[in-house]
């Protein structure tokens, strides 16, 4: 096991890492930003070095000084969290030429699934369904049109290294398309530095379903079964529950099996979460692989008992998983909610100072945070989430009723958060049915 862990992250994941480094006994090493001085997971670290300037280009993305302090501090490991540089190809290689562990899948595997044409043909391959579309970059517009045509409107113009719903919009038509795709490919351009595009066919009434897996480098794999993740606004999730109220069990174990089949035919290992959609009729199609912990893995970790960080740990230090897919149970039901400083109607961010901040402390409750409280500062530098509220319960209802109670005692003064709005959605007969697909939030909640 390693001995000393740089975690190259911040908020609530860099807190959530290091919890699990210290139960292992895992010395912490942890880099802030001017703007994060006073942040949570620099006073949990037991050493912590200032990586630059707010703006994240300036500190959380300065690969040259996280090497720096790697090297200073004589880590022998690195664990990138989520976002950030948990995917990026040229960080993982920098950091096993210096002779420290990434913890993470290979260089190999990250690539594979880093360019959602290349990944859309590596899960043909691997027999894994997929969206029908096209697995090329589109040559321009008008063969867009051409190839919408042959696989029929509705359709879904996606930036090739796109993310987070940048470079995405649905197109009815042949007109609506061609608007479109000049704007999209700029803006791809922009934000990932990779202006090609391609088409599938949109799924309409479509839930976001993924499913998380474990795979160690002896070539064992499992799936941790499902978190129905349908519940977004601006295309980011913000409400997520394991298992999915929509699967049977049939259906439960071949979106499993296809998830590990799609993992072994690339060689992957450690962690990672194969994303499908889900149609009304149950058919299932390959989405995206992140090839890193989530955001909503926790909820993973109540329904299974399993804590997916050490998980990440014991497998980047070579050792086997130790149990087989018939070990790995399915307790209860669990429901996470990410906490934004946002605006709860227009889903704007609000930065600004908290002047209160008392999460709920009911037993039944798991609270990640990522800020330091009354009179901590949220800035405009970084993603708004401020922490995660998860709960479990023996069932789905039941979990809906405490996410309720502990929602009316999450209070949060000085900054609009999204709080009012995540009640609303609680409390919604849609939700409570189990009708949550991924229109849910502009359906029922934006256009009151």
């Amino acid at each position: 096991m390693f001995r000393k862990v740089l975690i190259a992250n911040r908020g609530e994941i860099a807190c959530r890492v290091i919890r699990t480094c210290k139960a292992l006994g895992i010395q912490t090493v942890g880099i802030y930003s001017e703007a994060d001085a006073e942040a949570p997971h620099v006073t949990l670290a037991d050493e912590a070095f200032l990586v630059g300037a707010p703006p994240v280009a300036q500190s959380y993305l300065n690969v040259e000084r996280i090497l720096e302090i790697l090297k200073e501090t004589g880590a022998d490991a690195v664990h990138p969290g989520y976002g950030l540089l948990s995917e990026n190809t040229d960080f993982a290689r920098r950091i096993e030429e210096a002779g420290v562990t990434f913890i993470g899948p290979s260089i190999e595997a990250i690539a594979a699934m880093g360019s959602k044409i290349e990944s859309r043909k590596a899960m043909e391959t691997a027999g894994v369904p997929v969206v029908p579309g096209i697995t090329r970059p589109l040559v321009d517009a008008e063969e867009g049109v051409t190839v919408a045509n042959e696989i029929g409107y509705p359709v879904m113009l996606k930036a090739s290294g796109g993310g987070g719903g940048i470079g995405m919009q649905v197109c009815h038509s042949d007109e609506e398309l061609l608007k479109a795709y000049a704007g999209n490919q700029n803006r791809a351009k922009q934000f990932f530095g990779d202006d090609a595009m391609y088409i599938e066919k949109f799924v309409e009434e479509p839930r976001h379903v993924e499913v998380q897996i474990l795979a160690d480098k002896q070539g064992n794999t499992v799936y941790l079964w499902e978190r129905e993740c349908s519940i977004q606004r601006r295309h980011q999730k913000v409400v997520e529950e394991a298992p999915s109220p929509f699967l049977d069990t049939d259906l439960r174990q071949r979106m499993g099996e296809a998830a590990v089949r799609a993992a072994k035919s690339i060689g992957y290992s450690n962690a990672g979460t194969i994303e499908f959609l889900v149609d009304k009729h149950r058919n299932f199609y390959f989405l995206e692989m992140n090839t890193r912990l989530q955001v909503e893995h926790p909820i993973t970790e109540e329904i299974t008992g399993l804590d997916l960080v050490a998980e990440q740990l014991r497998i980047a230090a070579g050792e086997a998983l130790g149990y087989t897919q018939e070990d790995v149970k399915l307790e209860g039901h669990a429901i996470e909610v990410r906490i934004y400083a946002e605006d709860p109607k227009t889903f704007f961010p609000s930065p600004g100072t908290i002047t209160r901040f008392e999460p709920p402390t009911f037993d039944y409750v798991r609270n990640e945070i990522g800020t330091a409280g009354a009179g901590a500062k949220v800035t405009p530098f970084y993603d708004p989430m401020i922490a995660k509220l998860v709960v479990k319960a023996t069932n789905r209802l039941e979990a809906i009723t405490r996410m309720q109670e502990a929602l009316e005692h999450y209070h949060v003064e000085g900054i609009k958060t999204n709080i009012p709005m995540l009640r609303e959605v609680m409390a919604h007969e849609a939700f409570r049915a189990g009708d949550t697909t991924t229109d849910f939030v502009a359906k029922h909640i934006q256009k009151k």
